[in-house]
C-alpha cells in the first residue's frame, strides 16, 4: 500500500496545477476560522460577532465545520479526475502496466491516494473544529466536547465516497472536463428519478428511495445545520421536526457506493483495450 501511494503522490506532485489545487483544497476550510470571527455591523448601531452567538459551541461546532468544509471538496475532485485524464493523455497508464504494475494495483493506487487526502483533510477539520470550539464554546466538559464527533467520521466517509465517484467517472470518460460534467448529469438524473417516483407513488416513499441515490446519500451524511441553529436559538418558534444526527445506515450506504465505484473502475480498466 505504501509503495502504491508513494508512486501516485510522486506523479501528482510533478504537476504544478495539481499542487495548487491540493493546496487550495486544504487551505479553503481554514476560512471557517474567518467565519467564526466574522462581525456584522448594523449601520453602526451595534455589531454582531458570529462566534459570540453560541453557534460554535460544543457539540454543534462539529456539525457546522464539517458541513461547510465539505462544500470545498470540488477542488480535490478536479485532482482526482485529472489523475485519470493525465494517465491517458500522457500514456503513463500503459507505461506503468508495462513496468509491472497490475491493473488492480493501478486502481488501488488511486484509491489509496483518495483515502490519504481524505484522511489529511479530516484531521485538519478535526483540529480546526476543536480549536474554534475550545475558544468560543461555553461548555468544557469532555463528554460534551466529543459528543458529536460522529460528524468527523461522516466527513471522512463523505469525501472518500465522493472522490471514488469522481474516480469512476474519470475512468469512464477518460477526460477531466467530461468527468466533472457527468457529476452534474448524475445530479439532474437523481432529481428526475425522484420526481418520477413521487409522481407514481407518494412524496414520503420517493424521499426514502432518494436517500439511496449516490449523491443524495453522500449529502445526507451531513445535513444542513441552519435549522439546528434555529432550533437552539428559537426553540419555541421552530415547530418542524428535524433529524440532524449521523446514522450508521447512512454511513453503510455511502461505503456501499464507494465499493461499487472502485469495483466498476477496476472492471472498466480490466476490460478496456489499452
Amino acid at each position: 500500500m505504501i509503495r502504491l501511494l508513494q508512486l501516485e503522490l510522486q506523479k501528482l506532485l510533478l504537476s504544478r496545477i495539481n499542487k495548487v489545487l491540493i493546496f487550495i483544497s486544504f487551505i479553503l476550510p481554514l476560512f471557517i476560522l474567518l467565519l467564526s470571527s466574522f462581525k456584522i455591523n448594523f449601520f453602526g448601531l451595534f455589531i454582531i460577532e458570529l462566534g459570540e452567538l453560541g453557534v460554535f459551541n460544543f457539540p454543534m461546532i462539529w456539525h457546522i465545520t464539517t458541513f461547510f468544509a465539505s462544500q470545498f471538496k470540488f477542488f480535490f475532485a478536479i485532482v482526482v479526475v485529472s489523475m485519470i485524464g493525465n494517465e491517458y493523455s500522457n500514456r503513463t497508464l500503459k507505461q506503468n502496466l508495462i513496468d509491472g504494475l497490475s491493473k488492480k494495483e493501478f486502481i488501488l493506487s488511486k484509491f489509496y491516494t483518495i483515502v490519504f487526502f481524505s484522511l489529511v483533510s479530516t484531521v485538519i477539520i478535526f483540529i480546526l473544529s476543536l480549536c474554534i470550539g475550545l475558544y468560543y464554546s461555553s461548555y468544557n466538559e469532555i463528554g460534551i466536547i466529543f459528543r458529536d464527533t460522529a460528524y468527523i467520521l461522516a466527513y471522512f466517509v463523505k469525501l472518500v465516497g465522493f472522490f471514488s465517484l469522481c474516480l469512476f467517472f474519470g475512468m469512464l470518460v477518460k477526460r477531466s472536463a467530461f468527468a466533472l460534467a457527468f457529476l452534474f448529469i448524475l445530479y439532474i438524473l437523481e432529481w428526475i428519478t425522484f420526481g418520477i417516483i413521487a409522481w407514481k407513488s407518494d412524496m414520503s416513499f420517493a424521499e426514502k428511495i432518494q436517500n439511496f441515490f449516490p449523491l443524495k446519500s453522500m449529502y445526507k451524511l451531513i445535513d444542513q445545520p441552519f435549522q439546528r441553529i434555529a432550533m437552539t436559538k428559537f426553540p419555541d418558534k421552530t415547530e418542524m421536526a428535524y433529524d440532524f444526527a449521523v446514522h450508521w445506515y447512512e454511513i453503510i450506504i455511502v461505503l456501499g457506493w464507494t465499493a461499487v465505484f472502485v469495483f466498476l473502475s477496476y472492471r472498466l480498466l480490466k476490460k478496456r483495450d489499452l
